[in-house]
């Protein structure tokens, strides 16, 4: 009967406010309570639990080994809740704050032009949009979806395809002009070769020709942190780069830019998932609402 004294739905939902919002504060303000009585709360949720959750300095909260793996099983026990009270009550709507990571490119391309939709169809919802290049950790940065471009390592998180893209090498009509079209990967060698500067960069462009794979080394006088900004690089006639096709669609139809040695492209794709916390299939309405919404509406085909 003790266990029935304890409001364990309520404490795990504050325990997943500070680990979401970063610290104790502004959980609170989020909950309507003081700092002190929630710090108190998880303080007593580690006692009775036998184990430390998070890891206290007067900077910040560290989520512990034990504190992430309660984070992970107590975010479905919400969501399931949470679809519990979907289902009993037909006009249940998205709602609350839904944190999202993307690479630079996407977020421009379809993240930031397609918020707006999103935000009219789910009024209840709040975005909160971080871009960059760099892959995040979901759970220190409080992420609800991540999206990511290219390979995807080993983890525990669950990851929703939602295309794949060409790559392709392009340049500007004036650049080809002043420098000639390179007919064969070897001539490419002579040419102004923008690459990324980020770790996760590929070594270089993999290229076919003769029957033959060839991976060219990146060679230019810049780099640039993110997809986005290469593009303007190249818009601006300084090289060329090698870049999604989603990117360069308009421009090449717009004739801005030009692809080149479109006859050596291996044909290799970039496949982009929304990665998210959710095994077991149990997700926030307002998680769910948005994969949905991206599955349907973004276009990645190829130019």
């Amino acid at each position: 009967m003790a266990r029935l004294e304890v409001n364990r739905s309520g404490e795990l939902e504050v325990f997943v406010r500070v680990i979401e919002l970063g610290g104790f504060s502004a959980a609170a303000r989020a909950c309507g309570m003081t700092p002190s009585a929630v710090s108190k709360l998880v303080a007593r949720l580690e006692q009775r639990l036998g184990a430390r959750l998070v890891n206290r300095s007067t900077r910040q909260l560290q989520i512990t080994a034990e504190g992430c793996a309660f984070y992970e099983r107590g975010v479905r026990i919400l969501a399931d809740l949470e679809d519990a009270e979907r289902c009993a009550g037909e006009h249940a709507t998205p709602r609350g704050r839904l944190r999202v990571n993307a690479n630079v490119p996407f977020g421009h391309h379809f993240l930031l032009p397609l918020a707006p939709e999103f935000l009219a169809r789910h009024p209840d919802v709040s975005l909160d949009i971080v871009l960059t290049d760099e892959v995040i950790d979901i759970l220190e940065q409080r992420t609800d979806v991540a999206v990511r471009a290219g390979p995807l390592k080993s983890s525990n998180l669950v990851a929703r395809k939602l295309g794949a893209t060409r790559m392709m090498i392009v340049a500007t009509p004036a650049y080809l002009a002043r420098h000639g079209a390179p007919t064969t990967p070897e001539q490419l060698r002579t040419h102004n070769r923008l690459g990324p500067n980020h770790v996760r960069a590929q070594p270089g462009w993999p290229l076919r020709h003769a029957g033959k794979d060839v991976v060219l080394p990146v060679s230019g006088n810049a780099q640039a942190s993110d997809g986005a900004a290469l593009h303007r690089l190249v818009l601006a006639g300084l090289g060329l780069a090698r870049l999604a096709a989603f990117q360069v669609r308009d421009d090449l139809a717009a004739g801005r830019l030009l692809p080149v040695l479109e006859d050596c492209n291996p044909g290799d794709v970039e496949e982009v998932h929304a990665v998210y916390v959710g095994q077991g299939g149990y997700l926030p309405l307002r998680v769910r609402a948005f994969l949905d919404f991206l599955a349907e509406r973004v276009d990645l085909g190829a130019a």
